[in-house]
C-alpha cells in the first residue's frame, strides 16, 4: 500500500471515535495505542480522539481536522442506521466507519447504501482488523483524491487548449478595424504589465469570495477594460492575457487553489469581455455622432434672402 512509504516520517492520521460507552472507547483506544501488536500499526501512526456524543463529535471538530470518525450506531441518544444518517448529515465528506454489536446482515447493507466508508462488528474486532480497515479507507481516499485531481487537470488542460484555440481561430474585429497586432507580440512589456494587473485581480476574486470582503471588482475590471480598449484591444488579447496568467498561477500549487483560479478567472474574463465591448459601443456611437455631425454643414443665408 502507498501508505507504507512515508508513514513513519509523517504527523500522526487523526482518528474521531465516537462512543458512549467507556468499556468499547477504552478497547479501541487500546488497540489503536502505542502498546498494540499489529504489523500494521507500524504502517499507519494514529492519535485517537474520543467523544461521547455526536454533538460532541461537532464541538471538537471545529478546531481540529479528522482522517477517519470511528461511530458507534447504538449510542444513547440515537440507535441505528439513524446514527449514521445523522453523523453523515453533519459530516458529509468526512470518511466513516461504523461498527456496532449488532449480527443484522441487513444493517451492514443499509450502512453502506447510507455512506459509510467502511463497518465492522465488535465482535470480530481486533488490533489487526482495525488498523486493516482504517488503512483501506485511507488508501481509498488516497486514489480518489489522485482521480479527482486527474480530472480536473484533464478539464484544466482541456480549457487552456480550447482558448488558444479559439485565439488562433479567431478573427479579431477590432484588429482588422485598427490594422493592429496583438498587444503581446507588439508590446511585450506592456503584456507582461497587464497580465501582472489582471492576476492582481484576480486574486481580489478569490479574496472576496473567500472572506466577504468587496473590492469592489467590477469597478477595477471596468477600468481594466477601458485601458485595454483606449491601446485597441481585441477579445483574444484578453484571452491571452487570462490564458498566461492562469498557466503561471497554477504552477506548484495545490488542486484546491488551482479549481479557484479557475473557477474565478472564467467568472472575470467574461465580465472584463464585457465591459471592453461596452467601451468600443460608445466608442463608436460617439464616432459615428461625430461623422454624422460633420458632413451636415450649416446652411447660410444667401445674398438674395437678405
Amino acid at each position: 500500500m502507498e501508505l507504507s512509504s512515508d508513514c513513519m516520517t509523517q504527523d500522526p492520521y487523526q482518528i474521531l471515535l465516537i462512543e458512549d460507552d467507556s468499556a468499547t472507547a477504552t478497547m479501541v483506544e487500546n488497540y489503536l495505542g502505542s502498546s498494540t501488536m499489529s504489523p500494521l500499526a507500524a504502517r499507519l501512526p494514529v492519535q485517537t480522539t474520543a467523544v461521547s456524543n455526536l454533538a460532541e463529535a461537532v464541538e471538537v471538530c471545529q478546531d481540529r481536522e479528522f482522517a477517519i470518525v470511528l461511530l458507534d450506531l447504538f449510542l444513547s441518544e440515537i440507535q441505528g442506521i439513524d446514527t449514521l444518517i445523522k453523523a453523515r448529515t453533519i459530516f458529509p465528506d468526512q470518511s466513516i466507519i461504523a461498527y456496532s454489536q449488532s449480527e443484522d446482515e441487513h444493517l451492514v447493507i443499509q450502512a453502506f447504501q447510507h455512506g459509510a466508508d467502511g463497518y465492522l462488528r465488535l465482535k470480530n474486532l481486533d488490533s489487526y482488523l482495525l488498523y486493516y480497515e482504517l488503512l483501506s479507507v485511507l488508501e481509498r481516499n488516497i486514489y480518489r483524491r489522485k482521480s479527482e485531481n486527474q480530472r480536473n487537470l484533464a478539464s484544466q488542460q482541456k480549457e487552456y487548449h480550447d482558448l488558444e484555440t479559439l485565439i488562433s481561430s479567431t478573427t479579431s474585429v477590432t484588429a482588422r478595424m485598427f490594422g493592429s497586432d496583438t498587444i503581446k507580440d507588439s508590446f511585450p512589456e506592456l503584456f507582461e504589465e497587464l497580465k501582472q494587473s489582471y492576476g492582481e485581480l484576480l486574486e481580489l476574486a478569490l479574496d472576496q469570495r473567500a472572506f466577504r470582503i468587496d473590492h469592489n471588482l467590477s469597478g477595477r475590471l471596468r477600468n481594466l477594460a477601458d485601458r485595454l480598449g483606449f491601446m485597441k484591444a481585441s477579445p483574444r488579447d484578453i484571452i491571452e492575457i487570462h490564458t498566461t496568467t492562469l498557466k503561471e498561477k497554477n504552477h506548484n500549487i495545490n488542486v484546491v487553489k488551482s479549481q479557484a483560479y479557475a473557477v474565478e478567472g472564467r467568472l472575470i474574463v467574461l465580465e472584463l469581455m464585457g465591459y471592453l465591448a461596452g467601451f468600443y459601443r460608445k466608442y463608436y456611437v460617439s464616432l459615428n455622432n461625430l461623422n454624422i455631425s460633420s458632413r451636415i454643414s450649416p446652411r447660410l443665408p444667401s445674398k438674395d434672402s437678405s
